[in-house]
């Protein structure tokens, strides 16, 4: 069993080390790239930006013209998307810019519009500009030919802005990894059925479909199985079909816990068999033989949000290595805030607690939500994040500054 901050290093080490197969590619219209990964960098075709552009409403003019007496001469306009036909600006001129519009030759700044005192077709000013004041020049951001999204990087909005300022109309993205979802128990029965008093229906399967689908990956739900260790083991190696392997339930030590024996007689390696934390602490992650190499697997506590909080933390950044993120994008994404209220901590066990986190102008702040364990999925569905309680910490206090693992 490991501290929370070594499984979390064991799984990085696996997800950016392990040999990666070749994955597919396929090619898909900018919208629909969208929180997919790049398989090919975007690449910029021309100078950006292509002229030097105005980044004020004002007037391009000659910053040595500019002093307590300036009064220049407006020789004429310019508006975004037309370009300076006129000879170059001399001394004693200036010419009316908008915003975006391509400064004219001869003018070195631009004066902001608020800054002109405009009196018919003549402005004066007791402002002085440095040469490039209000101006970005030509391919300042990048040059034609530079790299403006490297492959690997997980596709926003701000990449597709940009793609699309090169002249993507679609986008190489690999093919999404195929992770297989093992619901075991014998209580377990489908979402549609009516339970009997010692049911509960399979929600499992669908919060960790929903976090494959977060993540960039296609969810393959297979059947329930039963607490039975050959209908486990024979479950089991047919998921090897796809890439990833998450197991939830029968990972705790219990006489019809199977999902180890089961893994251990497909011949598995386990990387670790339990971490000091709460809730998640049976989680397992190993790997066993595959045909063409090996599958990773995960097997996930039963408890509901033991299960989200162990993949939020181990499998995605796995996922993502597996989806061919680049690997500094690979790893849970924690935040700071404020907490609201304090905290009781359990030594020697990182606790990840649900809670809400609320954010506005002056910061965010995180506030815990009363649950009743790792089975409270009312608790669970109130909450958008996890607060983080270090293993050593003694006390958390309000209005400390805490770390939060966003939903």
């Amino acid at each position: 069993m490991l501290s929370y901050d070594d499984a979390a290093r064991t799984v990085r080490e696996q997800a950016i080390s392990f040999d990666k197969h070749p994955r597919g590619t396929e090619s898909l219209t900018l919208l629909d790239s969208l929180g997919r990964i790049l398989a090919a960098p975007v690449i910029a075709d021309r100078d950006q930006p292509p002229f030097p552009r105005s980044t004020r409403d004002g007037f391009a003019c000659r910053s040595a013209d500019l002093s307590v007496s300036a009064n220049l001469l407006i020789v004429g306009q310019l508006r975004a998307g037309e370009t300076w036909t006129g000879p170059a600006l001399e001394s004693g001129q200036a010419i009316e810019i908008m915003t975006g519009a391509p400064v004219a030759a001869g003018a070195d700044c631009v004066l902001m519009l608020e800054h002109a005192i405009v009196n018919g077709s003549r402005i004066s000013t007791d402002r002085r500009l440095t040469a490039g004041e209000n101006i970005v020049p030509s391919g300042a951001e990048a040059r034609a030919g530079a790299t403006l999204v490297p492959a690997g990087t997980r596709i926003g909005p701000q990449q597709i802005a940009a793609s699309a300022a090169c002249g993507y109309a679609s986008l190489p993205v690999y093919n999404r990894p195929r992770v297989a979802i093992l619901a075991t128990g014998d209580e377990l029965l489908p979402v549609a059925d009516q339970p009997l008093p010692h049911q509960i229906r399979n929600s499992n399967s669908y919060s960790i479909a929903a976090q494959v689908l977060q993540h960039g990956g296609k969810p393959v739900l297979h059947p329930i199985v039963r607490d039975n260790l050959a209908a486990i083991e024979s479950a089991t190696e047919e998921a090897l079909a796809c890439d990833l392997l998450i197991l939830s339930g029968g990972v705790s030590m219990g006489k019809y816990d199977l999902v180890e024996q089961a893994l251990l007689n497909l011949r598995a390696e386990f990387f670790f068999t339990g971490v000091r934390m709460q809730p998640g602490r049976p989680v397992v992650f190993g790997r066993v033989p595959a045909g063409d190499g090996c599958r990773y697997f995960f097997g996930l506590p039963g408890n509901p949000v033991s299960t989200m909080v162990t993949f939020a933390l181990f499998a995605a950044p796995l996922l993502g290595a597996l989806a061919r993120q680049a690997s500094d994008g690979i790893g849970p994404g924690f935040i700071e805030a404020h907490l609201a209220s304090d905290v009781r901590t359990k030594p020697d066990l990182t606790q990840f607690l649900p809670a809400h986190l609320k954010s506005d102008s002056t910061g965010a702040t995180v506030h815990p939500i009363v649950w009743h364990g790792s089975g409270d999925q009312a608790a669970a569905s109130k909450s958008n994040c996890f607060l983080v309680v270090p293993e050593q910490a003694e006390k958390l206090s309000t209005g400390s500054t805490v770390t939060v693992l966003p939903l």
